[in-house]
């Protein structure tokens, strides 16, 4: 995007509205296009690789002291992975958010009130970590919407136990289509590794490529767009969202035998809200189809993020 900003020249004596535009300088100013929508929000920050790398410290696996895989050799060893996958094809730069910052000092401060504490005696890193890449050259269209090839990963430390000897480590990776209108955003995928227990980078890179190899776009593509023509009533609708809120009522037994619901009371509160005032993704006159249906509740999960 470009913008025109007009420097007037200095008016002479005398001289007319019509002399004094004549010799303004036009002077074009490029503005690079801010990115207004993350694959995901909440309680999250952006941040860049290069921070991740030189600002953060690793924690350690505090019986042995051996160090944990990196946040940044995380994504570095996914973003490879991409690339040697899919060669010819356009990968771009991670988009990374992070949450629950870990603070600590160096040695040499330990006795320094916190209030004195300068830049350089100060640590951090962050508990939990998501990254989303996108390969825009991979895309195809789904009831009127762009979807684009995305792989990413979630790290969270908190599912480890720092304070014993080194094990495996936990990872979540996928590989999916991202469908994003106006602020919303799902990632739909049947490449998806929940609990990727890996021990070091190398371990890392042939499971991402093991899940790249698995994944079929073509089959995933055909099911969602067989969303679109599926449609439920009003009352279908208010079936589905009477049992969610079942749910958390069952007894335990029960509930360990049926699949587990992933989804909160307020979250389907706010699907229940957004079925009328949704601007994408509303009612219809022909009812609810199964696409919209799968945007509302990836909708009200996209701002909850814990």
């Amino acid at each position: 995007m470009t913008n025109l900003v007009i420097m007037p020249a200095k008016a002479k004596k005398g001289m007319g509205w019509s002399d004094f535009a004549e010799e303004a300088t036009i002077i074009e100013e490029t503005v690079k296009p801010e990115r207004a929508n993350h694959f995901i929000e909440a309680n999250t920050m952006e941040i860049d690789l290069q921070h991740l790398k030189s600002d953060c410290i690793v924690p350690v696996f505090s019986k042995d002291n051996e160090l944990t895989i990196s946040h940044n050799a995380f994504i570095e060893t996914v973003w490879e992975a991409a690339n040697s996958f899919f060669t010819g094809e356009r990968i771009e730069n991670p988009e990374i958010r992070v949450s629950h910052i870990v603070k600590g000092r160096i040695p040499e401060a330990i006795h320094k009130p916190a209030n004195q504490l300068l830049e350089s005696d100060k640590t951090q890193y962050f508990e939990r970590m998501m990254f989303c890449i996108e390969v825009p050259t991979i895309h195809e269209t789904v009831e009127g919407n762009k979807l684009t090839l995305s792989i990413g990963g979630v790290r969270a430390y908190n599912h480890m136990n720092l304070y014993s000897k080194k094990t495996v480590e936990k990872f979540k990776v996928f590989i999916g289509f991202k469908n994003m209108v106006c602020c919303n955003l799902c990632v739909s995928t049947d490449g998806y590794l929940s609990c990727l227990e890996v021990s070091n980078t190398g371990d890392l890179f042939r499971s991402v490529l093991e899940m790249f190899h698995a994944y079929n776009p073509a089959k995933h593509i055909h099911l969602m767009q067989t969303f679109g023509n599926s449609h439920l009533s009003e009352h279908q609708f208010a079936q589905a969202i009477g049992k969610m809120r079942l749910y958390q009522c069952l007894p335990q037994g029960y509930q360990k035998s049926v699949p587990r619901l992933l989804i909160t009371d307020t979250q389907i509160n706010s699907v229940a809200k957004a079925y009328f005032q949704d601007v994408n993704f509303r009612c219809s006159d022909n009812g609810l189809s199964m696409w919209k249906f799968y945007n509302l509740l990836t909708g009200a999960n996209k701002s909850s993020y814990r």
